[in-house]
């Protein structure tokens, strides 16, 4: 498929995830973050959910386990954030991806789509530039995304593979910038629909977004991020061109320059 239907694609599915959206449905308790609180933050203490600094949209029912927009913003004025973790607390690899932030993308606003594996919280944790760590999350009802059966699969899948598109429109004084990478993000837990085997994980294990030489975003992913990454950013442009380093788990190496806007 052409990076230009995947691009019309990713924007219908934008355009319809958009209301389903939901408020209501917080945070559940979880044996399983209890357990990973620890290893993940490095802390027991349970980072406090503030709003006034950080929130997290997903919607209550999934209508797509392996395709699940998550939304993570933060009100202006909000103080900046160096460091976010996605975790979903039930799939089998919790951590979905860690992110360094940019002093450009303050107040956060990114998106993101992620395979949910079983009813599970889904939560981010920030650091912000003082050390302290802040937290919001939604419960979000879906089931077997992580094994869902991919668009396509052996070497039609790797076809145009680290392919890259940027796209950056005006956002009031700021900029939303929207990248997409052409992987097949296998998680491990899929079968080829012709064969039945088991496909191997294979995915975008780094993705390194710069603006001129200032970091705007480093992500360290893993399977739970979806098929063909799709990344939605705010961010102050400079005018600088855009560029994007990711690696996978195959050790391949994908890089892209993109003309800058704004400034």
């Amino acid at each position: 498929m052409p990076l230009s239907q995947i691009a019309r694609w990713i924007a219908v599915a934008a355009l319809g995830a958009g209301p389903a959206l939901a408020a209501d449905n917080p945070l559940q308790p979880s044996p399983a973050w209890d357990e990973m609180r620890l290893a993940v933050i490095g802390t027991e203490t349970e980072p406090p959910v503030d709003p006034a600094v950080l929130d997290l949209d997903a919607p209550m029912r999934a209508d797509n386990p392996a395709l699940v927009p998550i939304r993570i913003t933060q009100p202006p004025g909000a103080p900046a954030i160096t460091r976010l973790a996605l975790v979903i607390d039930e799939n089998p690899a919790p951590v979905a991806a860690e992110f360094t932030l940019g002093p450009a993308t303050a107040p956060l606003d990114l998106e993101v789509r992620v395979r949910v594996n079983a009813y599970s919280d889904v939560r981010a944790i920030a650091t912000l530039a003082d050390g302290r760590q802040v937290m919001a999350g939604r419960f979000v009802k879906a089931s077997g995304g992580c094994a869902a059966p991919a668009g396509r699969s052996g070497e039609d899948a790797r076809k145009d593979i680290g392919a890259m598109r940027w796209t950056s429109e005006p956002a009031g004084d700021r900029a939303m910038g929207q990248l997409m990478i052409r992987h097949p993000n296998f998680s491990g837990l899929q079968r080829d629909q012709l064969t039945l085997l088991d496909i191997p994980a294979e995915f975008v294990r780094s993705v390194t977004l710069r603006q001129g030489d200032a970091l705007l975003m480093e992500m360290e992913g893993g399977i739970s991020i979806s098929e063909n990454p799709v990344f939605r950013l705010g961010y102050t442009p400079d005018g600088a061109p855009v560029t994007v380093h990711a690696e996978d788990t195959e050790d391949r190496q994908f890089d892209a320059s993109f003309p800058g806007s704004g400034g």
